[in-house]
Formats: structure tokens, sequence, C-alpha cells
């Protein structure tokens, strides 16, 4: 049915037509489809009204025209890219494949959840972060259960209109209007566990979460409001004496005072997110650090303590075959901060093995053998050059570089924004005559090149580029959420 309403829409909008007053389009709309495109026309002259009428018509969100008149050539929002063409003086062009957005020209999707529609923008990418616990000073204006995230906004009940605005709806600004309730405004949508950033737009004016302390600068010299949505809760049994219990650990770089725990009936608990990994951590009770006595992962880290360890998310299985007569054997690698005497392999009858958990993201690792590091020799991906050459893992990737044509080259490095434009790179590996290696990057923009046997050179095939700071020319990646 949705789909019936669209192509009717569609109808109706190519038998639109455009008038000119004084040399300026009015926004009456002329779209046009063309190799599975469709493609629109904005007037840089338009009023403020005229482009929100345009906008409104066209379920065409704020973000991408506020995006083409600021002289961007793409524009990604949501699961949809936008391409940007200056045609004249004051016409530019948008256009989007028809195909690319699983809700060609939708508003927003309503779903059913406890009897109250709500917002549905699964899957929507969470802002990258370690952990993070919520600090509103009004209690029940926040909550999270089963998927489903409430914000409250108390007061401000002679607004005629408030919406919410955020990093899961790329910043939209008519997407999310709120519901006007007796004592202020309220929302309720479908997020994923995660941080997120949002603030207000209330009767126009953009404002932060006056009852949130958590926020960060953003990139206008404002600040953002911050909230997660949570994925783990610590919890130590007993205790009823103690005055303070804080829980600290690799995540927040073992600071002792961040992450007060909470009394309870049964002992002491604090619920924040915890991104997928593994993490080490301790508890401490009136300033004694305690490994937690319920868990039984315990290990030593190397220093002459012990901490206790959760793993979130999957398990990665590291194996080195071989080495029978090697004493000991440990993995090391960015995830645990290349701590060689912490996580030891066990041995088995062909070599060594060990099961970590890791959440996504690109890691880098090197076996301790008997004390002596060395790289995963069944592993072709590596980055870096002599005693610093490392193991490449890459865990859910979000893209697979590929260049194709360049079966005799010795060696193909992939380099750019993503990890500084090193020209150590990360070394491609050969099947059947394409080079590629996949790895996980965050949604945005990203530029890169290839070095082919020393010599740079942007994608063949990806018609993206723009000039980089040296001059030349740089490919361009762009990631969707």
């Amino acid at each position: 049915m949705r789909h019936l309403l669209y192509i009717s829409a569609l109808i109706l909008l190519l038998f639109s037509h455009v008038t000119l007053v004084c040399g300026q389009s009015k926004p009456q709309d002329n779209p046009q489809l063309k190799d599975g495109r469709v493609y629109f026309k904005i007037d840089s002259r338009w009023t403020p009204e005229q482009l929100s009428a345009f906008m409104k018509r066209n379920f065409i969100d704020s973000v991408v025209v506020a995006k083409a008149l600021k002289g961007d050539a793409i524009v990604v929002n949501g699961v949809e890219e936008w391409a940007v063409k200056h045609l004249q003086q004051f016409t530019i062009e948008l256009s989007k494949s028809i195909n690319a957005s699983k809700k060609p020209w939708s508003g927003r999707d309503l779903v059913m959840v406890d009897d109250e529609f709500i917002a549905d923008f699964l899957p929507a990418a969470a802002v990258e972060a370690n952990y993070g616990v919520n600090s509103y000073n009004t209690p029940g204006i926040f909550s999270y259960s089963n998927g489903a995230v409430t914000l409250i906004l108390p007061k401000f009940t002679k607004a005629s209109k408030v919406c919410l605005s955020g990093s899961f709806n790329s910043w939209s600004t008519e997407q999310l209007p709120m519901n006007k309730t007796a004592e202020g405004w309220s929302i309720t949508l479908k997020l994923p566990e995660g941080k997120h950033l949002y603030k207000y737009i209330v009767d126009g004016r953009w404002i932060e979460d006056p009852f949130n302390r958590n926020k960060e600068r953003n990139e206008h010299g404002t600040y953002n409001s911050i909230f997660y949505c949570y994925s783990y809760s610590f919890h130590l049994n007993g205790y009823p004496e103690a005055r303070n219990v804080f829980v600290s650990g690799s995540f927040n770089s073992w600071r002792k005072d961040e992450l007060r725990m909470v009394k309870g009936a049964d002992g002491w608990s604090l619920p924040l997110y915890l991104r997928d990994g593994t993490h080490a951590y301790k508890f401490i009770v009136d300033g004694t650090w305690i490994t937690d006595p319920a868990n039984k992962q315990i290990r030593p880290d190397g220093r002459g303590n012990t901490n206790s360890f959760i793993g979130i998310g999957d398990t990665a299985v590291f194996k080195l075959n071989g080495y029978s007569t090697a004493n000991r054997v440990a993995l090391a690698g960015n995830f645990n901060g290349w701590n060689g005497n912490e996580q030891f392999m066990e041995k088995t009858f062909d070599g060594w093995i060990l099961p970590y958990v890791l959440g996504r993201g690109n890691y880098e690792y090197k076996f301790v053998v008997d004390g002596k590091w060395m790289p995963d020799p069944a592993n072709p991906y590596t980055t870096g050059s002599g005693n610093y050459t490392n193991s490449c893992l890459t865990v859910g990737p979000s893209h697979v570089f590929k260049l194709n044509g360049f079966g005799n080259a010795k060696q193909v490095i992939v380099t750019g924004s993503f990890n500084n434009w090193s020209k150590d790179g990360y070394r491609m590996v050969k099947v059947d005559g394409v080079w590629s290696f996949p790895l996980y990057l965050k949604p945005g923009k990203y530029t890169y090149k290839f070095i082919v046997d020393g010599e740079w050179m942007i994608d063949p095939v990806n018609g993206l580029f723009e000039k980089g700071n040296a001059g030349a020319d740089d490919s361009i990646l762009w990631i969707e959420p």
C-alpha cells in the first residue's frame, strides 16, 4: 500500500510546474525521473517560508537542503545519499536513487509498542563511546526499556511546537515533533543501546536539555545534550555498612571516583552503557579495591594485581599453531593496552588457543611466545613495518576496500583519513587477482588512496574524489549509518 501511495504522489509531482516571478522560481517543484534517480531543483533565493513549503511537500529533510545550500557535494541523511549539483548561479539540483532508501519520500514510520505509537528509527547509529551513565537533575524525565526511549521536557507549556533533534535522526528539524502534555512535552522512540546526542527545538529556537547535566561542545561552539541507552549493570552483593562503593575498570581508564554505585536492598548496583568487548574491572568499597566475588573470571594483570573480567559481544578465537615446546604464550594488542602478561593462551594438542570477546572495530595484535613478540603467521592482514608489523583483525567490517587489475603488483596498501594517512597503512591481500582489505568505519565521510608498489593513486572505479591537502586528488568514501 505504501508503494502505491508513493507512486501516486510521484505522478502528481511530475505534472506540477515551475513559474517565474522576477526571475525567481517558486517552489512548486518539477521533479524528474531518469536512470533510476529522482531530481529536484531549488533556488537559493527562496525565502525560509518557500523552502519550508518545498521540503514539506516533497518530504525532503531540512538537513539535506541546509547542507546543499552550504555547498556540500554529497549529503548523507540516514539511509539516503543525495547528490548536489550547482546548475546556475542560484539553481541547485538535488538527486537521489529511488531505490537507495527503504523508505522513499516517507515521513516517520509509526509502530505500536505497549498500546502507544512511537517513532521507529531502528536501525539508528549510536555515537561511539566506551561507556556512559545518565545524569538528569530531575527524576522520571528519561527512561529506556525494551529498546524504547521516553524523553520528557517539563515546562515550556506556552510553546506552540517543540521538536526533538539529534544524532539518531541526522539532526532533522521537523521529523520528531513532541506531544504536548499538561506538564510540558514528551516523546517516545526506538533507539539502540549506546550514546546519543540531542537538542530540543522550542518554537524554532534550539536549546540544550536544561534538566540534563551531560553535554559536550559541538562544532558550532554550543553544546549538545547526551543520553545513554544502557546495555549492562554492575552488581555487588552485600556490604550494607559501606558508605561509598565505586566501580572502576579499563573502560574508564581506572578512574576511581567517577562511577558511584547505588545502594539497594541486596547490595550495590550501577546500570550503564558499556561498549561491546572485554573489560577488566574492580569494585572500590570505602577505598578498598576488590575483585567481583560473583565473577569467576579473574586474571592477573602482569603488575602484581588481579582483576575481574567481563565480555560483551561476539567471541573471536585466536589460534597459534605449533610452538609445542613453548612454556607460555600470551595474546597482546590494542584491545588490552598491549599488555603481554595478561591474556595467556591455553595449550592444545596442535598449538595454542584463546577465545576473546571483541566489539566492532579494527584491532592490531601479536603473540608473545616465551617473551618474544611476533605477528600471527596464519593471518595475511598486517599493518606497520619492521619490528612494528602487527597482525590486523576487523570485527564487523562496514566496508571492504578492493582494487582490481594490479595482479602483478608486489604490495598494495590502502591508507586514508581513517588511519592518519599512514604510508605503512593496511596491507591488502590478493585473492584471484583482486586486492582487498575489510575495515570497520564509523558512519561519515572518509578520503583514501591506494599505494601500489610505492606509487600513490586514487581508486580507479570510484567517481567521487576531491583535492587533498597536498593538492592531489583523494578518493571519497561515505559510510552510511
